[in-house]
């Protein structure tokens, strides 16, 4: 016997949300597929919605950026059913878990904490952590993060204890100063092999420092790498269209044929 179909007439958030979890919960006690789902089978899933959701934010489409919410939040009240159905924890504890914490880690609003400005407020944000029991600072930072991303987070976690650079003409020095010992790498072992665990570790520092003046110059270089991307690939699908519409593979062309459609695709 088919299930009751919850009604499209909630007009709050409240109800919005009781309706998804009636919804879950259907879908959970009937569905084949969701009734063999575990914590480990949605983790990958929930991962390619976040891209998902991602891409929509760079594009700026806010139809998409609304269906992409939609999964996520999906997969947030499945993780919740599932755990509750082992006694460890239900969607009430979670929302009232995230609830308490921000109180807490906001006491310039749910206490008579005095803060200058966002910076002061980060910098309480990780002392608050830190009495909570978080070893380090670092703590914070997961390790399966992209590492563009972690790098961006170890970062703005350090500064948020004050361990920065006073002034971005600093950090700027820091990038010539990587640059030229990676440079540096490739002159002293031009007629040798190459040794290339050490011309890594210098492109590690390079992209480091890089990743830290973006921040000082507010720049998410994430987004501003990703963005890159997308431009990229448009060009070079204009380069392949180009190359059909006159018969020819890419393989077959020259550099400087392909350079010519290459500079049309930068005009459109």
């Amino acid at each position: 016997m088919p299930a009751n179909i919850p009604p499209n007439t909630a007009s709050s958030p409240a109800t919005a949300f009781e309706r998804l979890i009636t919804v879950m919960n259907t879908l959970r006690e009937q569905c084949p597929w969701d009734k063999k789902q575990t914590l480990e089978t949605l983790r990958h899933l929930t991962i390619e919605e976040t891209y998902e959701l991602s891409d929509a934010i760079l594009e700026g489409d806010k139809q998409e950026i609304k269906k992409e919410l939609g999964d996520i939040m999906l997969h947030l009240v499945f993780y919740a059913r599932i755990a509750s159905e082992s006694n460890d924890f239900t969607i009430v504890d979670v929302l009232n878990g995230i609830c308490d914490k921000l109180i807490h880690r906001h006491p310039h609003i749910y206490s008579d904490v005095q803060v200058a400005d966002e910076h002061e407020v980060k910098r309480n944000w990780e002392q608050l952590k830190l009495k909570e029991g978080n070893v380090s600072v670092l703590e914070g930072v997961p390790s399966s993060l992209p590492a563009l991303v972690k790098a961006s987070r170890i970062q703005e976690k350090a500064r948020g204890v004050g361990f920065d650079w006073e002034e971005k003409s600093q950090v700027w020095e820091k990038v010539e100063e990587e640059i030229q010992e990676f440079k540096n790498e490739f002159n002293a072992t031009k007629n040798e092999m190459i040794d290339k665990d050490k011309a890594e570790s210098e492109f590690g520092d390079l992209l480091f420092s890089l990743i830290n003046y973006a921040r000082f110059i507010d720049i998410n270089p994430e987004n501003a790498l990703e963005k890159t991307n997308k431009k990229f690939i448009k060009r070079f699908q204009y380069l392949e269209n180009q190359a059909k519409s006159i018969g020819k593979n890419l393989k077959d062309m020259t550099l400087s044929e392909m350079d010519a459609f290459w500079n049309e695709a930068k005009s459109i």
